[in-house]
C-alpha cells in the first residue's frame, strides 16, 4: 500500500523556491563561505555547492508537514556543504529548519532539539579550544551557536507563546460555553418557576369558574345560577388581579416594582375558606412552628394545588388538609374522596402533580400522590415531606 505524503504548505514551497533562487544568485556571482584552499574543503570547484543547496531548499518545502525529516536531511546536507566551498543560503535555510522543527514538530522533538543544539555548541567550543589553543577558536562555538542553538531557542520561545495563546483561547471558549450553559439552565429554571407560579395562582380560580359556569348552564334553578355566578365573579376578579400582578412583574425591566410577598402558611385559612366557597367540604389541621420562606411557600402551593385538584376531580365527601412538623421535617397531607363527581368537572393537564413534585425535589424532600384505601372508602392522597432547615427563619 502506497504511503501518501502530506501536501506541503504554500508558504513553505515559496520559501524553498526563494532559497534556491537566492543560493543560485550567490553561486552565480562566485561568492562562497570558504576559499578553495581551506583544509576542510574536500570537493573542489563550484559545482558541488549546488547539491546541498538543492537538498536544503527541498527540505524547506517540508518544514511544517515533516519537520523532523526535513531537519535530519537538512543536517546531512549542511554536513556535505561544509565539505565544499559552501553557500551562505544553505546555512540560512538550515537555521530555519531547526526553528521549524521546534515550532511545528512533536512536543518531544521541541524539547530535545534545543538541548542537543546546546550540547553540540558547547562540545564544539571545547574541542576547538583544546585543539587549536587560541582565542579565535571560540568563534567556532559562536558560529555553531548562531546556526543551531539560537534558532532552536527562538523556536522554543515562539512555541511556548503559541501554546499559551492556544490554551488561553480554549479556556475562553470553555468559559463562554459554561456561561452559556449556566445562562440556559438559569433561563430554564426561571421558566419552570414561572410556570409553577402561574399554574398555582390561576388554576384554582379557572377551575372554579369552569365548574360553576357548567353548573349554572346545566341547572334550571335561579338560586343555584345566582350562587354560581357569584362564585364565578369572585374567582374571575381574584384571578385577574393575580394575572395583572404577574404580568406587571414580568414587564418591569427596571426592577423598580416591589416583589410581591410570597404566600405563607398563615394564609391557609383564607385558602381553605375559598375552597369551601367553591363547594368543597374542607377541614384543616395545622401544627407547625416558624418555618423558612421556601418551605412555607412550597407547603402553601402544595395545599393550594391539591385543593384545586380536589375541586376538579374529587367525589363527594370531606377533604382533609393536615400539616405536622416533627423530626426535622414538615409533613403535608391532603386527602379527598376518590371517585366520579356528581356534578360537572374541569379538565386537568397533569402539570399540577409535576409542579408539586418539582417543588418538593428542590427542597430535597419526598413526594407521592395516588389512590389509597381508608375506613371511609377509597381516597386520593397527596403526601409531601419537606426538610426543615435548622435555625431561625429569616
Amino acid at each position: 500500500m502506497a504511503v501518501r505524503l502530506p501536501r506541503p504548505h504554500r508558504f513553505d514551497v515559496y520559501a524553498g523556491l526563494a532559497g534556491l533562487l537566492g543560493g543560485l544568485l550567490i553561486w552565480g556571482v562566485g561568492l562562497a563561505t570558504r576559499p578553495a584552499s581551506d583544509p576542510i574543503t574536500l570537493f573542489d570547484g563550484r559545482w558541488p555547492i549546488l547539491l546541498p543547496l538543492a537538498v536544503t531548499a527541498g527540505c524547506e518545502t517540508l518544514r511544517r508537514t515533516l519537520p523532523r525529516t526535513a531537519l535530519l536531511i537538512g543536517w546531512l546536507a549542511l554536513t556535505l556543504d561544509t565539505m565544499t566551498q559552501g553557500n551562505l543560503v544553505t546555512v540560512v535555510m538550515f537555521t530555519d529548519l531547526v526553528y521549524a522543527a521546534v515550532v511545528y514538530g512533536p512536543p518531544a522533538t521541541a524539547r530535545r532539539v534545543p538541548w542537543i543544539a546546546g550540547l553540540i555548541t558547547v562540545a564544539a567550543t571545547v574541542v576547538a579550544v583544546a585543539v587549536w589553543q587560541v582565542p579565535e577558536a571560540l568563534l567556532v562555538g559562536v558560529v555553531i551557536g548562531l546556526v543551531a542553538f539560537m534558532p532552536a531557542a527562538t523556536g522554543w520561545i515562539v512555541r511556548n507563546h503559541r501554546d499559551a495563546a492556544e490554551a488561553a483561547r480554549l479556556r475562553a471558549e470553555q468559559t463562554a460555553l459554561l456561561a452559556e450553559m449556566d445562562r440556559a439552565q438559569a433561563v430554564g429554571a426561571e421558566r419552570a418557576r414561572m410556570a409553577r407560579e402561574l399554574h398555582d395562582m390561576v388554576a384554582n380560580h379557572l377551575s372554579a369558574i369552569a365548574i360553576h359556569s357548567t353548573a349554572a348552564l346545566s341547572l334550571d334553578d335561579p338560586k343555584t345560577s345566582q350562587d354560581a355566578l357569584t362564585v364565578i365573579r369572585e374567582n374571575s376578579v381574584e384571578g385577574l388581579s393575580e394575572m395583572r400582578r404577574l404580568i406587571g412583574i414580568l414587564r418591569d425591566s427596571s426592577g423598580d416594582l416591589e416583589p410581591a410577598a410570597a404566600p405563607t402558611l398563615d394564609g391557609l385559612g383564607t385558602l381553605v375558606e375559598g375552597a369551601r366557597t367553591n363547594g368543597l367540604d374542607v377541614t384543616l389541621d395545622a401544627d407547625h412552628g416558624p418555618l423558612h420562606a421556601p418551605v412555607e411557600l412550597a407547603a402553601y402551593r402544595i395545599v393550594q394545588e391539591s385543593l384545586t385538584n380536589a375541586l376538579k376531580h374529587a367525589g363527594p365527601g370531606r377533604v382533609t388538609v393536615t400539616l405536622a412538623q416533627r423530626d426535622g421535617a414538615l409533613t403535608v397531607a391532603v386527602t379527598s374522596p376518590f371517585g366520579d363527581r356528581d356534578g360537572p368537572r374541569a379538565p386537568g393537564s397533569g402539570a399540577g402533580l409535576v409542579g408539586m413534585r418539582e417543588r418538593t425535589a428542590l427542597l430535597g424532600g419526598t413526594f407521592e400522590a395516588g389512590p389509597e384505601g381508608s375506613p371511609d372508602g377509597k381516597i386520593w392522597a397527596v403526601r409531601a415531606t419537606l426538610p426543615v432547615t435548622e435555625g431561625d427563619p429569616a
